[in-house]
C-alpha cells in the first residue's frame, strides 16, 4: 500500500504533521511563492498531485499584485481533485469565507483543535 502524499504551507502545526506521518503519510513542503519553504503550489501537476494540502489562511490569501492567489491554489486543487484544509479558528469560519470568493468543494476549513481528525477524515483514514 502506497503512503498518501500531504503538503503542507509553512507554519502548519508538527504535531498534525507528526500524527500524518505515522498514519502512513509522507508530508512534503508547499511554498505559496513568497516564503520558498518547499515546492511551489503553483508546480503542483497530474504527475506530483497530492492527497490533501494543508495551511493557514494566511498562507494563501496575497495581496492582489501576488505572483500566486487564492485563486490559483483554489484552481489547482478543482482541477486535481485535491482537497485543501484551510485551518482558521472556528469563531473566523463566517468571516474567512467572506474574503473569499469562489470557494470550491475541495476546500474545508476545520478549527485548530479538529485539524488531526479532520485531516485524518479527508485522507480516508
Amino acid at each position: 500500500m502506497s503512503r498518501k502524499r500531504v503538503g503542507y504551507f509553512e507554519g502548519t502545526d508538527s504535531t498534525l504533521l507528526t500524527h500524518l506521518i505515522c498514519q502512513g503519510c509522507d508530508t512534503i513542503p508547499i511554498s505559496n511563492g513568497f516564503d520558498n519553504h518547499g515546492r511551489h503550489v503553483r508546480l503542483i501537476n497530474e504527475n506530483n498531485r497530492l492527497d490533501l494540502l494543508i495551511g493557514y489562511l494566511h498562507k494563501i490569501y496575497a495581496p492582489e499584485d501576488a505572483e500566486t492567489r487564492y485563486q490559483d491554489i483554489f484552481h489547482i486543487c478543482r482541477i486535481y481533485r485535491m482537497p485543501l484544509l484551510l485551518v482558521v479558528p472556528r469563531e473566523l469560519h463566517d468571516s474567512a469565507r467572506e474574503l473569499l470568493r469562489g470557494i470550491p468543494e475541495e476546500v474545508h476549513f476545520v478549527d485548530p483543535a479538529e485539524q488531526v481528525e479532520r485531516a485524518l477524515a479527508l485522507l480516508g483514514g
